[in-house]
């Protein structure tokens, strides 16, 4: 049985040293400190940490957000001196000139076409980051495995008055993975009403579907349960497309009514005293939250379509000099000393395939 070692990192901050024409990076120029010298120093810093997730192994696949550009984490990936990996990534026109990217091991998945990546974006008055939805395609058995990397709107403002924009972006993604795991309505009219036509139905909703980010929120937040439809509860989850009361499959409407429901893999984790992924304490009396989160399909969860989640794989990656204090938070970069790597721990999972 072969496994995909999986990781996510918001990296804080990788900037190059170039003023970009469409983002408001000014704090990362040679003219503010930020020089080749310290950019040389955060990617070499990353690196390290990197080459030592899944027990020195490194990670298969690994989602990153709060890059500036594809130029960026291919310096990243040459630093890490994986031969093995490539870089899936699409530019997007966030104010910030961040976006999400993915990196994945050319030895287990297939090259993905450029029809097979895709930034969305959400517009308010200026766009979002990007959710970066990403078709990969696993070599040993063709099983297709659908990424989403993540990154939701900050927490700048304040919880409550910012909780609307991720209340956006997470029904947005919500119905990204819908489109993955249901038919539109022209193609479910030309599903048979037989067995064969349930079980095509069943398929679509079983397929692979991997989340993957920075959510900004809490796995009990209302943009997860809410809008994303992000559970903890496997009775949410656990029930297939089944047929009508005359029919072999269920009628149009009821079809197309139901939404899929997320499992969220990170919830055993809340209950673990001063753990978490970020320290933030601006508007909460938590000081520890889990804003970095997997969140997997039905059909990913219970292994229904080649690959499945492995159960209780989901941990944050602590490393010792990584962590500050006597609580071990995370450190972050800085660029007068140039040590320190992000305000973020990674987090890892495995998938095993069945």
């Amino acid at each position: 049985m072969a496994e995909i070692k999986v990781a996510f990192w918001n990296v804080q901050n990788l900037f190059d040293t170039v003023v970009s024409p469409i983002a408001a990076d000014f704090e990362f120029t040679p003219e503010q400190g930020w020089t080749s010298d310290v950019f040389a120093a955060k990617v070499a810093n990353l690196a390290k940490i990197i080459k030592q997730m899944h027990g020195g192994a490194g990670p298969d696949l690994l989602g990153l957000c709060e890059v500036e550009n594809k130029g960026v984490v291919e310096r990243l990936i040459a630093k890490i001196g994986r031969a093995d990996y490539r870089l899936a990534h699409v530019e997007s026109p966030d104010i910030r000139g961040i976006d999400c990217s993915l990196i994945y091991s050319a030895d287990l998945f297939n090259d993905p076409a450029a029809s097979d990546m895709q930034g969305h974006l959400v517009h308010f008055r200026f766009p979002t980051r990007d959710i970066f939805q990403v078709r990969l395609t696993f070599k040993a058995t063709g099983t297709e495995l659908n990424v989403f990397v993540n990154h939701w709107p900050s927490r700048r403002q304040g919880q409550f008055q910012s909780e609307p924009h991720r209340i956006t972006v997470g029904e947005r993604c919500g119905q990204l993975v819908d489109e993955v795991l249901k038919l539109d309505r022209e193609a479910y009219t030309l599903v048979p009403d037989t067995a064969a036509g349930l079980v095509q139905l069943n398929a679509r909703w079983n397929r692979n579907v991997l989340l993957m980010g920075d959510f900004n929120d809490d796995p009990f937040n209302r943009s997860m349960t809410d809008y994303l439809l992000a559970s903890k509860d496997l009775d949410k989850v656990e029930e297939e497309v089944k047929a009508g009361e005359s029919r072999q499959i269920p009628t149009i409407k009821s079809y197309l009514d139901r939404t899929p429901v997320l499992f969220n893999l990170s919830w055993p984790l809340l209950g673990v005293p001063d753990t978490g992924s970020i320290f933030f304490s601006g508007d909460s009396a938590n000081t520890m939250n889990l804003f970095d989160q997997f969140i997997v399909s039905r059909g990913l969860h219970f292994g229904e379509s080649g690959l499945k989640a492995r159960a209780g794989s989901v941990q944050i990656f602590r490393p010792t000099d990584m962590a500050t204090g006597s609580k071990r938070r995370p450190k972050s970069f800085d660029k007068k000393t140039k040590k320190g790597f992000s305000d973020h721990f990674p987090i890892e999972m495995m998938i095993d395939t069945v």
